[in-house]
């Protein structure tokens, strides 16, 4: 694939972005930015949720797993629907009634306003490290495919990446974001079933013969019982439901979404019909990694150590100009469906939370746009650092990641709805720092001290325990 050839698919991939930016920005206002003014489809916005939830980590990572946890992420994808379900029915009810624009709002009512500041803080850290996480992989890939053959550096694959994103976001917001995604998650569907076609067509067996050589290969085990696995059944089911109802329920970017839709009820039926397409999409990934897996291995090309180059590689290399073409556009869907959710969600959340923009005040528009520009430079700052340390899969570093910093955020939100219990809101900020500390610590003793046990993604769960005993003890019965 040359690199003109590349930068004519990216061009028109952009071109018709921007087209969508202009045509849903013409009349927008700070409604049309935070929240669409709450007249979105609710079938619209759970069709480009699915280009969101899926995001060019699961597109990258989730195949080339395969090669080391077999079909494993399954389990945790059966957590991801429970956890869908619980975000539907707990918290949009909550966000609903009252009217919230950010979620963290329910925060300031519940506990005050040092808890609210927390809660948005620790929101504004995490989503800012996943942001990047998810970028960095969009701009690794341009570099394989397209910058590394111009004699480009890194730094300006992120710039141009940040750059094209900002551009047809900073004005309409969250609006334009939900008629981008539809057009991505097509984008990110379609490269998924051309490029499992193009491998069961290049070696020469149906779509059904190639699984069941996937399961006489031994690479297409689901479920793992033994309690010292990190793939445990349980460890990655509780993990799925925790680290969803974290980065859906308690994420602002993806709320925001949700509560655009014009009421409860359509904002429900969004996510119910979501949960059921995701299990079907992470399955065709899993069924995609197992492919590419048996496809190296028919042709004797090495796996990369670092397994996340593995799908790019054999797109792009091996598979034919229209496989090429579609993972290369396929990849863009995916990493720019959430990351330009993951912009807009901090622009908002900051803009909200501590600044306190009121949402019917349209002076302070080139305010909001300064900050949008401030979180897209300091995105670039952190892809490039991660860059340099980066040794392991993505996917694994943006799980534990969320774990350590969401588990306060989780504990806040049920503790807030399901306890009538008063907790003094100075004592908020010092639980919520206090629990992810004692979790990297256990974490890093937890062989010595429990007999070889080894936490793994479940360590959102008892990140989300301590942080709970913390306010349960550091509460009284009398809710004034």
């Amino acid at each position: 694939m040359s690199a003109g050839y590349t930068i004519g698919i990216l061009l028109a991939y952009f071109g018709l972005l921007y087209l969508v930016s202009f045509l849903s920005t013409r009349k927008s206002d700070s409604s049309t930015f935070f929240i669409a003014n709450r007249q979105a489809p609710w079938g619209l916005v759970s069709y480009g949720m699915i280009g969101v939830a899926i995001s060019g980590i699961t597109y990258i990572s989730v195949p080339g797993q395969v090669v080391k946890t077999q079909f494993s992420y399954m389990q945790m994808v059966f957590g991801y629907v429970i956890g869908l379900l619980l975000v539907a029915f707990v918290f949009l009810p909550v966000f609903y009634k009252i009217k919230a624009i950010s979620i963290y709002s329910f925060v300031d009512q519940r506990f005050g306003s040092k808890s609210h500041k927390t809660a948005s803080i620790f929101f504004l850290i995490a989503q800012t490290a996943t942001a990047s996480f998810k970028l960095f992989l969009m701009a690794h890939v341009l570099q394989l495919v397209l910058f590394d053959q111009l004699g480009m550096p890194f730094w300006l694959t992120v710039l141009v990446t940040l750059l094209l994103i900002w551009l047809y976001t900073y004005r309409g917001g969250i609006k334009t974001v939900i008629l981008t995604d539809t057009l991505q998650t097509t984008f990110l569907i379609s490269a998924l079933l051309l490029s499992i076609w193009s491998i069961s067509n290049h070696l020469g067996v149906s779509v059904k013969e190639l699984y069941k050589s996937m399961d006489t290969a031994g690479i297409s085990q689901v479920f793992f019982w033994s309690w010292k696995d990190p793939n445990n059944f349980f460890k990655l089911l509780l993990t799925g439901i925790l680290l969803t109802v974290m980065t859906n329920g308690l994420d602002q970017s993806v709320m925001q979404k949700h509560l655009t839709c014009k009421d409860l009820a359509s904002s429900q039926k969004n996510i119910v019909t979501l949960s059921g397409i995701l299990i079907f999409v992470n399955f065709l990934f899993l069924f995609l990694g197992g492919g590419l897996q048996l496809f190296s291995e028919h042709i004797n090309l090495p796996i990369p150590e670092l397994t996340d180059n593995l799908y790019p590689t054999v797109a792009i290399e091996h598979l034919g100009i229209a496989a090429g073409t579609f993972f290369l556009v396929g990849i863009a869907a995916a990493a720019y469906s959430s990351a330009d959710s993951s912009l807009t969600g901090l622009t908002t959340s900051f803009c909200v939370d501590i600044l306190h923009f009121n949402i019917e005040d349209g002076n302070r528009i080139r305010q909001r746009q300064w900050i949008h520009l401030g979180f897209s430079s300091l995105i670039f700052i952190l892809i490039m650092v991660f860059n340099e340390v980066n040794n392991e899969s993505v996917l694994y570093y943006f799980i534990r990641t969320s774990g350590f910093i969401y588990g306060p955020l989780l504990s806040l939100f049920l503790f807030g709805i399901y306890s009538k219990r008063k907790v003094s809101d100075h004592m908020v900020p010092i639980i919520c720092i206090i629990s992810p500390l004692l979790c990297v610590l256990i974490d890093q003793k937890s062989e010595a001290w429990f007999g070889g046990y080894e936490f793994g993604y479940d360590i959102l769960l008892l990140n989300s325990l301590i942080a709970w005993l913390g306010l349960y003890l550091l509460s009284s019965k009398k809710n004034e």
